[in-house]
């Protein structure tokens, strides 16, 4: 049973990392995919990849701190695939790593408009589309750090990604009832690019239960549940896959 069947889903973030994984998994799954990142050659080789194995994608190469990026992404989604039913609002940036008054406020705008404005702008453009159909599902990639712990250098980050929370359970208020859901997805250290070289992953994987980091494929089989009608009565809430990361700061 293909878990998306029918559906059509918006992924930022989706050149790489946590994003391309779930972009696989999710037209594996029958969704049609928009991929949305600022880099057109790895979005198109990842779109012509899902449609050589059967699935249905489209790319659009836009920077997410921009409304007219969000706008573009939705307008291609009901044009080329009859409407929006999942948003995987999954872009993000790490930023510069400085104890927080060492950071200076252009920095600090940067980090919080790729991952907390970006993600209202793109739910501002999503959640018309969902309620044209009376339904939709849109998740938030967080982070354990600003919602478990607090890692030195990372003042941005952590305010971005506890954030997100709030935002999250705003939508859930304002649109459960109009059949729209929203839930942050909160990975632990993960296996990307924003990893860091091989002396950073082990200490992250020092933090966990679980003494590793996660595989993306891992967090992107934690999307797919809250993308698709298993998670139909969950809402406003933080799905934890961080390998026990949390657990063990209690």
């Amino acid at each position: 049973m293909k878990l998306l069947e029918g559906k059509t889903a918006i992924i930022t973030g989706a050149s790489s990392g946590i994003g391309k994984a779930a972009a696989t998994l999710f037209a594996a799954n029958g969704a049609a995919v928009v991929l949305v990142a600022r880099r057109q050659a790895l979005l198109d080789q990842l779109a012509a990849g899902i449609r050589q194995d059967g699935g249905r994608a489209i790319a659009i190469a836009g920077d997410v701190t921009q409304e007219q990026t969000h706008e573009q992404a939705v307008a291609a989604a009901q044009k080329a695939f009859d409407g929006l039913h999942i948003a995987f609002n999954n872009a993000g940036l790490t930023g510069h790593a400085k104890p927080l008054a060492d950071i200076d406020p252009e920095q600090w705008s940067q980090v919080l408009a790729v991952n907390l404005t970006a993600a209202f702008l793109g739910a501002r453009a999503q959640i018309p589309a969902m309620l044209d159909q009376g339904s939709g599902a849109l998740i938030f990639t967080g982070s354990f750090v600003g919602n478990s712990v607090g890692l030195p250098g990372m003042g941005p980050y952590a305010a971005a990604k506890a954030g997100l929370m709030g935002l999250v359970r705003s939508i859930a208020a304002d649109y459960g009832a109009a059949g729209i859901r929203a839930n942050a997805l909160l990975p632990g250290g993960t296996a990307t690019d924003m990893a860091g070289d091989e002396g950073q992953r082990a200490w992250a994987a020092s933090l966990h239960a679980m003494k590793r980091i996660a595989e993306p494929e891992e967090i992107a089989q934690a999307a797919l549940f809250l993308a698709s009608d298993m998670s139909s009565f969950v809402t406003g809430s933080a799905l934890w896959a961080d390998g026990g990361n949390a657990a063990v700061k209690i």
